[in-house]
């Protein structure tokens, strides 16, 4: 029987943890605060922000709203950055993506200061994983890390097969487990065999955003599953893995809805209060 990986239970022991932060700031007048930028009306977007903002408020966050018009344009998001960037009651900087289109995103991104980007997205923070130095870490892939962790399973000398590589969860996940001394394989698009590939793995990662494509076929025997899809069809919230057919040949699983999506959030919380710790020590 498989073990499913809760990441409701995960995402409360980390928040538990940021609580902790939260209070251990007060006693210096400080309050972490996180500014969360909002360009355009995707329905799904704004309900990731409206999830994000209330995580704040329940944790004791101080959360700055800034939603922007999709006729917003480059240079106006650009300024309101750089705003955000020099105040000093704003500890974390999260730009919801996708951006429309008319946006480059890179640049948005690559414009957040460092020790601001709790997302973990800038080239500045990524060469860190790289190079294995402090840094926050992009929020998905370190929620993954936390789950594997919480759960006894260490990626050590296993095989992890990571599927999707994506600058927002694939490449870093990949360095993730690859800091956590896994062989890590990554698959895409031009993936010859990729079933055959994935049957290799002792940790598979799918990161696709294609609903259940990971079949049985996929899965080799004991094999520890992370789906990080978040699909929405007409029966709701789906992921990457046909949850059904992989279950019986799992070791364990992470379920969608209630798996990796709460552990994104409570990173992204966690890392804020971080950058309030490292921000106030600075001072």
């Amino acid at each position: 029987m498989a073990t499913i990986i809760d990441g409701k239970k995960v995402s409360a022991e980390v928040e538990e943890h940021t609580r902790a932060g939260v209070l251990r700031l007060a006693q210096h007048g400080v309050t972490p605060g996180l500014a969360v930028v909002l360009v355009g009306e995707d329905p799904a977007s704004q309900a990731y922000v409206n999830m994000k903002e209330r995580d704040c408020e329940r944790i004791g966050i101080r959360s700055f709203d800034h939603r922007l018009s999709e006729q917003t344009s480059q240079e106006a998001l650009n300024s309101l950055i750089d705003t955000l960037n020099a105040d000093a009651d704003v500890h974390g900087i999260l730009v919801q993506l996708p951006l429309p289109a008319k946006f480059d995103t890179e640049a948005v991104i690559s414009r957040i200061s460092p020790e601001k980007d709790v997302d973990g997205l800038s080239p500045a923070n990524l060469g860190a994983l790289v190079r294995v130095l402090p840094a926050p870490r992009a929020c998905t892939p370190f929620g993954v890390m936390t789950m594997l962790e919480s759960y006894g399973i260490d990626p050590a000398g296993k095989h992890a097969v990571v599927i999707g590589r994506s600058t927002l969860v694939g490449k870093p996940m990949a360095l993730l487990l690859l800091n956590a001394n896994a062989t890590v394989t990554v698959c895409h698009s031009r993936t010859q065999d990729l079933p055959g590939v994935c049957r290799q793995a002792d940790i598979l990662i799918a990161a696709v955003g294609r609903t259940k494509m990971i079949t049985s076929e996929y899965v080799k025997p004991g094999a520890v599953v992370i789906d990080v899809g978040i699909n929405r069809t007409e029966d709701g919230l789906v992921g990457d893995v046909d949850y059904d057919d992989v279950l019986p040949l799992a070791s364990a699983i992470t379920p969608v809805p209630g798996g990796v999506g709460p552990m994104t959030r409570a990173i992204l919380m966690l890392n804020t209060v971080a950058a309030a710790e490292a921000a106030t020590k600075a001072e």
